[in-house]
C-alpha cells in the first residue's frame, strides 16, 4: 500500500477526449480534463464559471451577425436575418435596412469591410455594399464600377467556345451581333459585351445567336471575330463569392460559374478592374490552376493574400502585387466547406479556418524556417467538442475563440500559442447558439430558445442567460422587461442573494421580500470532471484506490458543489472567510480541504466531480489529491 500526492497546477490542456485515458505519458494527460463545461480557461491555468448572456433585443429569427467598426469608438452589431439587416449600437436598434436574401441564402454570404462601408457576396444574388453615412444613415445598394464615361471598368471574361465568332452590323449606334453558335440567354439582356476591346450593352436577345446592342465606343470593324467576351458576373454566370482587400486592392475570390478565379482591382481604386496593358499599378486577374477544380470559399488577407479553396490552401505572393510580380503557391491541402461559408479569423498572426469536415479547427500559420503555411489541427485532443461548427469569431479580450455548433453548444478555444495553451471548453444554455460576433469589446450571441430568437452578449458581472439587469432607489417587488422570457422558469439574483425560482408572467416576476438591485434570467450549470489519476511511474497495475483528501484552491469563489463519490454536497466556505449575512454569500480565496471515505476498484474514472448551477461567482485555481493505493 502507498501515499501519494497528484498536483494539477493548471488546466492549460482543456477538455480532452476520453480517447486519451490511456495516455498518461502526455503532457496533456496532466493539464487536461474529461469534462468542462461552461467555464473559461485561463491562459495562466485555472479556469472561471463562464460570463452570463445579457439580454440585448428580440431578433426576426436566425440568421447571422457581422461587427461593423467605424473606429475604435463607433463600432456596430449587424444582425442578418431574412430579408433584413437590423443595425444595434450599445443595445439599440439604430437601423432597418431591407436586403435580397432570404433566409436559405444567408449560410453562403460573405462579408468584408473597408471605412464605412461593408461589401456582402452571395454566388447567387448580385453583390451589395452596405454604407454607413455621416449623417448616421445606412443603405444597401449594388456594386458600382468604375466609369470612364460610358464605360464600365469590371472584369470580363471568355464564357463561349473559343472557336465561336461574333458578328456587328455596324460598328456605331444599335446593332445586331449575331454569334456563330448559340450562346446568348435572354438572362444576358442589359449585360455588357466586348468585342475586340470595345464595349457595348445588351438591349435585347432575339434568339439563342442574335442580340441587338448599343455601342458604348465605335467598334473596330463589323468582321466576324472571336475575340470577343461578357461581363465575368452577370445573372446567366452568376456573381462573386467572397471578397478581400489588400495591398490597397479589392480582391475578389470566386464566382458562381468561374470558382477558381481571381481579380485583383487596380492599386488605389479599387472599382477599377481594367487590365490595361500591364503596369504595376494595373488590375490582375488570374485562375488557380491544379489537379482539381479548386472553388475559392475565401480570400483573407493576411502576411500574404490567402486563398481558401475546397480542396486546398494557396498563398498569394508579390511585394508589391502587380501583374509581373504576383506568384499563387499551394500551401496545404485541407480544404474548405461548400455548403456554408465560415469566414476565416485572424488569431495571433494565424488564419484559423474550419476545414471541408467541419470536425476540426485549423491554424494556418506561416513558419520562417519552412517559408511556407502549416494548417495544424487545433481539435486533436477535443475532437468530440467540434461538430459542424457554423460560425466563429475571436474575442481579443478574453483570448478566446468562439465557435458555434450545428447542435447549439459553443466551442471556446483559449489559444495563446507564447504559453502554449491550446485548450477546449464548452459553452451550453438553454437554447442554441447560432451565431457570434465580436464587436470592439463585446461578444454578441444569436439565440434560439422555443421559437424566440434573441440577441445577447457576454457580460462578466452576470451569472444567468438571457439576463435582465436593473437597479432602483427604494425596494421593489414587481420586476419587468423580460417578456423575451415569458413563461419561462427563471431565476434571480436579489440584492446578492439568490431567489427561488418563479415563472415570468406578463413580461414580469414578484420577488419576496423586495430588492433594490436584481439580476434575472435563465440558470446554467458548470461542471467539471478531471481525468482519473495519472499513476504512470508511480502505482503502475494498482487495482484499489482511495481518495484519503481534496484540496481545491480558490479565488474569489461564492459557492463551490462537490461530489467525492457519495452525491453532489453544497460545501459551507465560509470556513475561509466571515460567516454569510443575510443569505448574501461571500467571496472568498485560499485553499479549501476535503476528506473522502471508500476504496474504489475502478482505478480509470474520476475521483471527484464539481457541478453547479447557483449562479454565483467561482474560480478553480489547482488541484492537490492524496491518494491511497492497493495493487
Amino acid at each position: 500500500m502507498g501515499r501519494l500526492h497528484q498536483v494539477k497546477t493548471n488546466f492549460t490542456a482543456g477538455e480532452v477526449s476520453r480517447r486519451l485515458l490511456g495516455r498518461g505519458d502526455l503532457k496533456a494527460y496532466d493539464n487536461g480534463a474529461l469534462v468542462l463545461r461552461n467555464l473559461f480557461i485561463d491562459p495562466t491555468g485555472g479556469v472561471t464559471r463562464r460570463s452570463g448572456f445579457a439580454f440585448t433585443a428580440l431578433a426576426r429569427g436566425d440568421g447571422r451577425l457581422v461587427a461593423f467598426e467605424r473606429n475604435s469608438e463607433q463600432t456596430y452589431l449587424l444582425v442578418f436575418t431574412g430579408g433584413w439587416i437590423d443595425v444595434f449600437q450599445g443595445g439599440a436598434r439604430l437601423a432597418s435596412v431591407a436586403t435580397p436574401w432570404s433566409p436559405a441564402q444567408l449560410d453562403q454570404i460573405t462579408w468584408t469591410q473597408s471605412a464605412d462601408t461593408l461589401l456582402v457576396c452571395h454566388p447567387d444574388i448580385p453583390p451589395r455594399k452596405l454604407t454607413r453615412a455621416e449623417d448616421g444613415a445606412w443603405t444597401l445598394a449594388e456594386w458600382s464600377y468604375a466609369a470612364d464615361g460610358e464605360l464600365l471598368r469590371l472584369p470580363f471574361h471568355r464564357f463561349a467556345d473559343p472557336g465561336v465568332t461574333l458578328t456587328p452590323s455596324g460598328t456605331a449606334g444599335v446593332v445586331t451581333v449575331t454569334a456563330s453558335a448559340p450562346v446568348f440567354d435572354q438572362r444576358q439582356d442589359g449585360t455588357r459585351i466586348r468585342i475586340k476591346g470595345r464595349q457595348l450593352v445588351v438591349t435585347g436577345v432575339v434568339s439563342p445567336t442574335r442580340i441587338t446592342a448599343t455601342t458604348k465606343e465605335t467598334l473596330a470593324d463589323i468582321q466576324a471575330t472571336t475575340d470577343w467576351e461578357e461581363q465575368a458576373f452577370s445573372p446567366l454566370r452568376g456573381w462573386p463569392v467572397s471578397a478581400a482587400f489588400h495591398q490597397d486592392r479589392l480582391v475578389i475570390g470566386g464566382s458562381r460559374d468561374l470558382p477558381n478565379r481571381l481579380w485583383l482591382s487596380r492599386s488605389a481604386q479599387i472599382w477599377n478592374f481594367d487590365l490595361g496593358e500591364g503596369l504595376d499599378d494595373q488590375a490582375i486577374e488570374f485562375g488557380i490552376l491544379s489537379d482539381q477544380v479548386n472553388a475559392i470559399r475565401a480570400v483573407f488577407s493576411g502576411r500574404h493574400l490567402q486563398v481558401f479553396t475546397s480542396g486546398a490552401e494557396y498563398m498569394v505572393s508579390g511585394d508589391p502585387l502587380t501583374p509581373q510580380s504576383i506568384q499563387v503557391n499551394r500551401q496545404t491541402r485541407i480544404g474548405s466547406p461548400l455548403d456554408r461559408a465560415i469566414p476565416p479569423r485572424d488569431v495571433e498572426g494565424a488564419t484559423l479556418f474550419v476545414p471541408r469536415n467541419r470536425r476540426e479547427i485549423r491554424e494556418f500559420l506561416y513558419t520562417d524556417t519552412e517559408a511556407a503555411y502549416q494548417a495544424n489541427d487545433l481539435a486533436l485532443l477535443a475532437r468530440h467538442l467540434v461538430a459542424n461548427p457554423r460560425d466563429q469569431d475571436y474575442d481579443q479580450g478574453r483570448r478566446l475563440l468562439l465557435v458555434a455548433m450545428e447542435d447549439g453548444s459553443l466551442g471556446a478555444l483559449t489559444a495563446y500559442r507564447a504559453e502554449d495553451v491550446t485548450a477546449w471548453t464548452r459553452l451550453e444554455t438553454d437554447g442554441a447558439v447560432r451565431s457570434v460576433a465580436a464587436v470592439g469589446d463585446e461578444v454578441y450571441l444569436l439565440v434560439g430558445r422555443d421559437g424566440a430568437w434573441t440577441v445577447e452578449r457576454f457580460d462578466d458581472g452576470l451569472n444567468l442567460d438571457a439576463a435582465v439587469a436593473a437597479a432602483r432607489a427604494e425596494p421593489a417587488a414587481v420586476w419587468g422587461g423580460l417578456d423575451h422570457l415569458e413563461g419561462r422558469r427563471v431565476v434571480a439574483v436579489a440584492d446578492g442573494a439568490v431567489r427561488e425560482p418563479a415563472v415570468v408572467q406578463a413580461g414580469s416576476v414578484t420577488l419576496d421580500p423586495p430588492a433594490r438591485k436584481v439580476e434575472i434570467g435563465l440558470p446554467f450549470t458548470h461542471r467539471i470532471e478531471p481525468l482519473p489519476p495519472n499513476l504512470l511511474g508511480q502505482a503502475a497495475g494498482a487495482d484499489l484506490m482511495r481518495l484519503v483528501a481534496v484540496t481545491f484552491r480558490l479565488e474569489d469563489t461564492a459557492a463551490l458543489r462537490v461530489d467525492l463519490g457519495r452525491g453532489l454536497q453544497e460545501l459551507p466556505l465560509h470556513r475561509l472567510g466571515p460567516q454569510p449575512a443575510d443569505g448574501v454569500p461571500l467571496r472568498v480565496s485560499g485553499d479549501r480541504r476535503l476528506r473522502a471515505l471508500g476504496w474504489r476498484h475502478d482505478t480509470d474514472v474520476p475521483l471527484w466531480r464539481i457541478e453547479q448551477d447557483a449562479p454565483l461567482p467561482f474560480t478553480l485555481l489547482s488541484v492537490t489529491m492524496e491518494l491511497k493505493v492497493n495493487d
